[in-house]
């Protein structure tokens, strides 16, 4: 069997173009495998996107494994991982999940600011979208881009999509927002900056004179102090608790 060890995952470059024709070959296969959608590209845009440095490939030594490459769309506001695929004898070994992860991690390099989107069939490409932060979406949610939509074409369920007004077909949309992330890490700081609760006891402790002065008067202003620093919210909060 084969082991994920063995296999190196990395940002395709200008040495693995002599693989395009045998990745849109495995595309091919693995879309009829399926019997619903990946879609097809030309050498072309294989080429291009391993040149662009947007792709991500596996390889076994110098057999091919797997492959994805990144696509943007609406200026830049919304990023795909496409074409995701793996040799049929490299399956079930967390290939897949792998090639995923690190084309999400370029995805954030080349386009930090983007949402990252997919449509897909798949129920472990699902599971591992969600892993990476993804979340199910509406259509209505993804890129509006009219080239985007136009690569669904060779796709056997494209008439479902027309059928519908793009509002649904087989495939789900899964969605990153790098502003969920954001979002996450405001509360987190909010929660650091919360101030450290301080019980009763320990603020008497705090407040308490070292010096009496004949104890005359000493109780009255120990009291006064007690209620001066309940107006933070401190010792109010440890009452209550």
């Amino acid at each position: 069997m084969k082991n994920i060890k063995d296999i190196k995952v990395t940002a395709a470059n200008v040495s693995h173009l002599n693989y395009v024709a045998e990745i849109n070959d495995s595309i091919d296969l693995a879309s009829k495998e399926r019997g619903t959608g990946i879609a097809r590209r030309s050498d072309e845009y294989i080429t291009n996107k391993i040149t662009e440095g947007k792709a991500i490939i596996a390889l076994d030594g110098d057999t091919f494994a797997g492959f994805c490459y990144i696509e943007s769309w609406g200026h830049n506001r919304f990023v795909a991982n496409s074409g995701l695929i793996v040799v049929r004898d490299y399956r079930g070994i967390g290939l897949a999940r792998e090639i995923k992860r690190k084309a999400f991690e370029l995805s954030r390099t080349k386009f930090p600011k983007a949402k990252i989107f997919g449509l897909t069939t798949g129920l472990a490409v699902m599971k591992i979208n969600h892993e990476l932060g993804y979340r199910p979406v509406t259509f209505s949610e993804l890129t509006d881009d009219e080239d985007f939509w136009k690569g669904c074409k060779s796709c056997v369920n494209y008439d479902i999509l027309t059928r519908t007004g793009r509002s649904k077909c087989l495939c789900t949309g899964m969605l990153f927002d790098p502003a969920w992330e954001e979002k996450k890490e405001k509360k987190e700081e909010k929660k650091e900056e919360k101030p450290k609760r301080i019980s009763l006891s320990e603020m008497i402790g705090k407040l308490k004179p070292k010096s009496h002065s004949n104890g005359k008067g000493s109780g009255m202003n120990l009291f006064k102090k007690i209620v001066q620093h309940m107006s933070d919210g401190t010792v109010r909060q440890s009452l209550q608790d």
